[in-house]
């Protein structure tokens, strides 16, 4: 592998996983459009559909494994919606990851352009509800965060996607979960995501093993940085950052998809 191509590859994942930590995302609503483009542009020969989302499976797996641990003893991980949430991801994505094998191209990325749409309207929808920070006993719709954690599964799956960026804007604007535990809980439920999406790919051959070896190193430097910083920015600018990124990514996407 080209040198130039394993440093560009190493930035993307370590962006990534940067703003996974410090965002409660998985980096894929990065990773997937970087890892996509990015090679093109400097020229290297770059990667198709399967490729990429097998790879962001992989950073996804170890950046959020890492930013979960660097959120343990903060008192934001919710162990009730961690368990609900984390079973019902846990199926659909393995579903999505599997399936994605007898997609396109095209419908890989036709699918994540439609989560990056529902991620972005959901993030203007207007949020009711509790937004202190306090740890206590919350309470939230369990069959509701079940059946949309399995559908936000079998989508981010087929993309390799943990689906955080989806189950964010679910967890603040449906369940109405404190900002602060949605991002350290939402970590923990995209890391379970992670290992369905991950051994889905693995089993049909979509995880190119020398460019997932460098997001899997560039995850375990940056994810612990992002989830220190995260830990210490005002909540309403980690969503605004939420946004910024969710709406440019889907338009990115729709533009090569219609044009």
């Amino acid at each position: 592998m080209d040198l130039g191509l394993i440093i560009t590859i190493f930035f993307i994942g370590f962006a990534g996983s940067l703003l996974s930590g410090m965002l409660g995302i998985g980096g894929a609503i990065i990773n997937y459009p970087m890892l996509l483009y990015i090679p093109v542009f400097f020229g290297f020969t770059g990667y198709n559909a399967y490729e990429v989302s097998g790879i962001v499976a992989i950073q996804v797996f170890f950046a959020t494994l890492t930013g979960v641990w660097s959120y343990r003893k903060g008192g934001y991980l919710n162990k009730s919606l961690i368990a609900i949430m984390g079973a019902s991801i846990l199926l659909g994505s393995f579903l999505g990851g599997y399936g994605s094998h007898f997609l396109s191209e095209a419908g890989i990325n036709f699918v994540y352009g439609i989560l990056a749409v529902i991620a972005s309207v959901m993030m203007f929808v207007p949020k009711k509800g509790r937004t202190d920070e306090s740890t206590a006993q919350i309470n939230y719709n369990k069959p509701v965060a079940a059946i949309l954690t399995f559908i936000v599964g079998v989508g981010a799956g087929i993309v390799g996607a943990g689906g955080a960026f989806l189950l964010v804007p679910i967890m603040l604007v449906v369940l109405k979960i404190p900002t602060r535990m949605t991002i350290a809980t939402s970590l923990a439920v995209t890391f379970i995501s992670s290992i369905g999406a991950t051994t889905g790919k693995v089993l049909t051959g979509h995880v190119p093993l020398g460019p997932a070896a460098i997001v899997i190193i560039a995850s375990l430097i940056a994810s612990p940085i992002g989830a220190s910083f995260g830990k210490k920015m005002n909540t309403m600018l980690l969503q605004g950052i939420l946004v910024v990124l969710i709406v440019g990514t889907a338009i990115k996407i729709w533009m090569d998809i219609l044009l």
